[in-house]
Order: C-alpha cells, then structure tokens, then sequence
C-alpha cells in the first residue's frame, strides 16, 4: 500500500512540471531521486496509524470505513505541519539568482512538487487503497524493530538516568561543531572529477598560425611519448566556424585523451599535471592552464574567463592595464594554493601603421579621407552589396589581391590614380611605420579591462580570495582611477551566501510558527527546533 504512492506521487510531480514549463533534465529528475526517500513519510504514517486502528478493531464497534477515516484524520495535522516544514527548507533555494539559481531551482521545485503530491495522495488515495488492501491485520512489530529496540530500551534509560551528563556532552560537541565550522574551508562548487583533462596553451600574440600549429605538434609528440596516461590529443587553436568561443591564433585548446585510471603509472590526476607541467617546462614563453570541459564552460559562463578566479582592472590606458594586470599576477603567485596563475599577453601583436603625407596628398588634389578609404578598401575590402542564392546570402566584397595584404613591400608598391588620369607611387604619399599594439582591447561597462585567472588548488576558494585581495592592496598599487573586481566562482558564492544569509534566517521563522500553531506551545515549539544547531555536529564533523 506505501509503495504505490511513488508512482502516483512521480505522475503528480510530472504533470506539476509540465504546467510551469519545466523539462525533465538532469537536475530536475535528481529532485526527483533525492525526493524517493520523503515521499513515503507521509504514507508510512497513515498505513501505520490505520494498522494501529484495524488491529483494534474489537475493541470497537465503529464500522471499518469510519476507523480508516479517523487514523487518516488523527494523523492529518501532524503529518501536514512535518511535510510542509520539509518545504519550506528547500524555499530559501527557490531565491537564488545566476548560475546557482539555473542549476537548484529545479531540484527545489520539483522536491516542492512531489512533497506536496505525496500529502494530497496519502490524505485521500492511500486511505482508499488501504481500505481495499489491507485485511486482517496484526500490529506486531517486525523482527528488526523487536532488535532495535533491545537495544534503544536501555540506552534511553541510562540517558534519562545521566541527565547532566548527556547534556554537558552535547554542548560541547555542539560547541566543538561550532569551532570546526569556522576552520572548515568555503567554495561555490566542489571539483568533480570529470574523467577529461584540457591543456590551454598561449603563446606570444605576435606568432603566425603556422608557428603556433608548429608548437601545439611539437608538445602533442612529446607529450604521448613523455606522458603515457595519455593515449591522443584532440587540439583547437583560434576561433571556431561560428565565433562563437573567441581565441587568438596564439591560444590552443588542447584535449587530452587518457588511459583508464586502472592503467595509470601516478596516483592520482594532480600527479598527472605535475607530469605535464615537466613537459611543459621545455616550451620557454608558452603560459599554460589547466582545467576540465564541464569545468571550463562553466567558469566561461561565470566571468567569460576559464579559471576559478577572475580578477579584472579596469582603466583607461591600456599600457597601465598590462604593467598591474602582470604585479597582480607576481603577488598571486605567492600565495599558498595559488596555481596556473597568468594574464592573457595583450601586447606584442606587430602593425603596420599608414602616415598620410597630407601637404603631398594636398599638391595632388587628393581628399586624405577618400585616399583613407581607398587604402582600406584594399586590405578589408568595400562592400559592394549582396548576392541572394535561394535562402543563402552571399556578400559581394570587392578588395585587393592576397600578396598585397600578406606583403608590406608590395602594398608599399601600390600606385594610385589621380582625378586628371595620372598615377602616383603610394610611398611618395603615404608612409609606413612597424609598431607593437595590443592583441585586442577588451571592455566590460564600457570601459577599458585586462584580467589575471588564476586556479586554487589544495584549500578553499573563499579563504583564497581573501588572502590574495589583502596581498594585492598592501603590494600593488592601483593608478588613479582604476579599480579591481573579484569575479569567477567566488563572485557566485558571495552573491549566494548573502541572500541566503536572509532566507535561512526567515524559514527557520516560519518553521517555528508552523509548530508553534500544531502543538499550541512557545516551549515545544522550541524543544523542537533546538534538534537544528544539534544536528550541525553530525554534518560538519561527517
């Protein structure tokens, strides 16, 4: 009888899903699992009390339909107040915002769902069955319960014996669980073991595509022959088709294909890294990161950066951005746990500056703008307009021959035609100048940022930050006007714990309203939710 309330508490939950939009994905179905277990409390105790009502049946004159519907009474106000308390605790999920909130708000909806069917089931379906199920019924406990309680039986009793005792106990637990949580270390998401491993490689902005392929073979080949955990590698340098993931052509994703772990030769993966970590040592001004696929694109999802934590400048100058971006990087590199720490190089890319001769250009009779153009159309192309085949669009871009745009020397030799018909060489009106300039110019809130990842590796994310914000203020010192934000993983946790510092506090209040209106009592109200800060001892000590 107890067990048909699950599939009938599953199709509730289902139906309540589709009604507020929801899918029925990973996070919403592990709800569902983590719910198994309580949605049988409810039936459990109406199947029980009807047990307890049927086997006393001859004691009684009342017809068995009117037992049923009093032990289902009896135990509806007790068994309402206890599944609405478990509600309420998962309510303080349903407030979270961001990255947190997309991945517990399900879990909390569909717990809150399949809570609430179970309730409505075993008020009125549970009794109807138990009415057609249950016979001639015996209250005897069972054979586990007769053990278990051999041995509850005198331990209860030596405990009521030793009162002070079991309390002097409990205080200092709860007080040393009080101690132990203050050492126990804060994250935002614990580290899962993907199973994958995913090198990122950068080199110097100013390398060719063909040089930086050249390199990602060279550390592939002495990465298998070096490392045998690893059987293959699957590697992507710049951007994809799309756009849609943006890379420079100095940057390589790099994923590593391994063994089994049975077949390993190091311990564990962070063996494995210090491993890879030789390798890379024989690749001088290559920055290297490690990280894992889901890992990775969650931590893009946070910041737009992949690593634990982002620390971003923000400023005008982009010189200024690059000389604290690499002393922050210094500073973080110091500090315990502190590991692949970098900032992606933003200078060194090599540009071709063009310096209009204007008092030439003027003799000619040449507008500078209309030549600026001209000589824009020839390496980015003018757009002449669009060529529709079917459902295709094609754009009809008109520009110079590839040697021109690949060869400094023979865009140099471009002759230009004048108004009356004559030509004129590109270098008696235009000069060029080699110069170094940053790789790309990022902005966030419309301003100017550079950005220092880093990974924490062996303590805890929060005590990290904490650490490395007091060493940036007292070692680095900020130019007027810039300032710093600490993003990533800890930005989340921070955001998540303040709310919650809220909505915890204010459950636990309507949690004491809802005893205190089922037992009518301030004092039993409390007697029960004193269970709380006692059973913190099992959960920070576990």
């Amino acid at each position: 009888t107890v067990a048909l309330v699950l599939p009938l508490a599953a199709m509730v939950t289902f139906i309540m899903m589709y009604l507020f939009g929801m899918s029925a994905n990973l996070m919403s179905l592990g709800g569902l699992a983590i719910a198994i277990g309580m949605l049988v409390d409810a039936a459990v105790v109406v199947v029980e009390n009807i047990i307890t009502h049927l086997a006393q049946k001859g004691q009684s004159r009342l017809p068995r339909m009117h037992l049923i519907y009093r032990a289902a009474r009896e135990v509806a106000l007790p068994m309402a107040s206890g599944i609405l308390i478990i509600i309420i605790v998962f309510l303080p999920l349903l407030t979270l915002q961001g990255l947190e909130g997309k991945l517990f708000i399900p879990v909390a909806l569909t717990i809150v769902f399949a809570l609430s069917g179970s309730l409505l089931l075993s008020l009125t379906v549970i009794p109807v069955f138990s009415s057609w199920l249950l016979g001639r019924v015996s209250h005897e406990e069972p054979l586990l319960v007769r053990l278990l309680h051999r041995i509850y039986t005198p331990v209860l009793a030596w405990c009521l014996n030793h009162v002070k005792l079991v309390v002097t106990v409990a205080l200092a637990l709860l007080v040393a669980a009080g101690f132990l949580y203050t050492q126990v270390g804060k994250t935002f998401m614990p580290t899962m073991d993907e199973g994958d491993l995913i090198v990122q490689l950068e080199k110097l902005p100013s390398i060719n595509l063909e040089e930086s392929i050249r390199i990602d073979q060279t550390f592939q080949r002495e990465l298998i022959e070096r490392v045998p955990e690893v059987t293959s590698v699957i590697a992507r340098t710049g951007s994809d088709e799309l756009g849609l993931d943006p890379m420079g052509l100095n940057e390589t994703d790099s994923f590593l294909v391994l063994k089994p772990v049975e077949e390993w030769t190091v311990p564990d993966k962070e063996a494995l890294k210090e491993r890879i970590r030789k390798v890379l040592e024989d690749f001088p001004g290559v920055a290297y990161a490690f990280t894992q696929p889901i890992e990775m694109r969650v931590s893009e999802m946070l910041t737009g950066v992949r690593g634990d934590l982002a620390i971003k400048i923000f400023g005008e100058d982009q010189e200024a951005l690059n000389r604290t971006a690499e002393a922050i990087v210094r500073t973080v590199q110091g500090i315990e746990g502190a590991t692949d720490v970098y900032t992606p190089r933003n200078e060194g890319a090599q540009y071709f500056k063009l310096v209009v001769d204007r008092l030439a250009a003027g003799r000619l009779g040449l507008d500078v703008e209309i030549l600026e153009d001209a000589l824009r159309a020839q390496i980015e192309g003018l757009h002449l307009g669009t060529i529709y085949e079917g459902t295709r669009r094609v754009p009809l871009v008109l520009k110079g021959p590839p040697e021109v745009r690949n060869s400094p020397a023979t865009f140099a030799g471009l002759h230009l035609a004048l108004p009356d018909g004559r030509q004129v060489a590109l270098s008696t009106l235009v000069k060029m100048e080699r110069t170094e300039g940053p790789v790309s110019v990022q902005r966030e809130k419309g301003k100017r940022m550079a950005v220092v990842i880093a990974n924490v590796s062996g303590r805890d994310l929060v005590g990290f930050v904490e650490e490395a914000r007091k060493r940036v203020a007292e070692e680095v010192k900020l130019p007027t006007g810039y300032y710093l934000e600490w993003g990533g993983e800890f930005e989340n946790q921070q955001r998540a714990a303040r709310r919650l510092s809220i909505v915890v506090p204010v459950a636990i209040g309507l949690i004491f309203l809802i005893l205190f209106s089922t037992f009518r009592s301030v004092r039993q109200a409390v007697l029960v939710l004193s269970n709380i800060p006692f059973a913190m001892v099992g959960g920070i000590v576990g």
